[in-house]
């Protein structure tokens, strides 16, 4: 027996049924839930990155969960329903491709006339400003920057702000000058520092990583993706240190500085010499 969605939306019904329901899933609110959902969408991220397509499958119904769960809440509240989340996401996507719907018809024929490739930019540019026209309750203080998510990940967020600015033209050329403003926004950190400032140090860092986003932008490397990478590394590579030393029946609290760095370079060595790991 296959289980269907509709199967899972009757689940997620009794779960919240008042008298004989599940006690912790009764007392869950919107809010509640968001800090599930964040973590699912980056388990999800995870297993995709480490190729654990094994487990994908189990992971993307972890997020989808999150949706049902939230059309749950909203149905109990007379807000909107799963298949009125559903019906928003189709009409969306129809509206944003006229280059694959140019009728708004999802089953027209696939041999219609198609908009070249210029012409498919243009009008998701116009498609998106219209949206966020609509979403605006004052149009005559309407931002390029009133859709960006203020709660996406900072790496994320930044490059965001940096993309839309970058659309009407406020965007260096190239890398090579963002290269210098990354200098120039480390310089200020180091002077930040010479005078023992920690709220201007906290500044000046925040500008030096948002000038790192916008390198990472103008060569076409995503940061968010770029720093969980590092942070993968810098796990593994630490791991090889402490197991290297448990291995000797020293504790790590006696090495030295130094003595942890030769570790630290034998981990990279040993990472050249096996291509997966990079």
């Amino acid at each position: 027996m296959t289980y269907s969605l509709e199967d899972l939306l009757h689940l997620m019904n009794r779960l919240r049924d008042p008298q004989y329901g599940c006690p912790w899933d009764i007392k869950q609110t919107y809010a509640t839930i968001v800090p599930h959902t964040l973590e699912e969408a980056y388990e999800v991220a995870d297993a995709i990155e480490r190729g654990d397509f094994d487990h994908l499958q189990g992971e993307l119904g972890d997020l989808l969960f999150q949706v049902v769960y939230y059309s749950q809440l909203a149905r109990e509240e007379g807000r909107f329903e799963f298949d009125g989340v559903v019906d928003s996401i189709t009409r969306k996507l129809i509206r944003r491709h006229p280059h694959v719907f140019p009728t708004g018809d999802i089953y027209a024929p696939l041999d219609i006339p198609r908009l070249n490739e210029e012409q498919v930019k243009q009008r998701w540019e116009e498609i998106k400003a219209e949206e966020r026209a609509q979403k605006s309750s004052a149009p005559e203080q309407l931002s390029l920057l009133d859709d960006v998510p203020t709660a996406l990940p900072a790496l994320s967020r930044s490059a965001k702000l940096q993309k839309r600015a970058g659309q009407v033209g406020f965007d260096w050329p190239d890398a090579l000058p963002v290269l210098d403003k990354v200098r120039e926004e480390l310089d200020e950190v180091l002077e930040a520092m010479s005078e023992n400032d920690p709220e201007a140090v906290a500044d000046e860092i925040g500008d030096l990583l948002f000038s790192v986003v916008n390198l990472a932008r103008h060569l076409k490397v995503d940061p968010e993706t770029a720093l969980r990478g590092a942070n993968n590394k810098f796990e593994r590579r630490f791991r090889f240190i402490e197991q290297a030393l448990r291995d000797t029946l020293r504790p790590i609290e006696d090495c030295t500085l130094e003595e942890l760095d030769a570790l630290w370079g034998e981990a990279k060595r040993q990472e050249k010499n096996v291509p997966s790991c990079g």
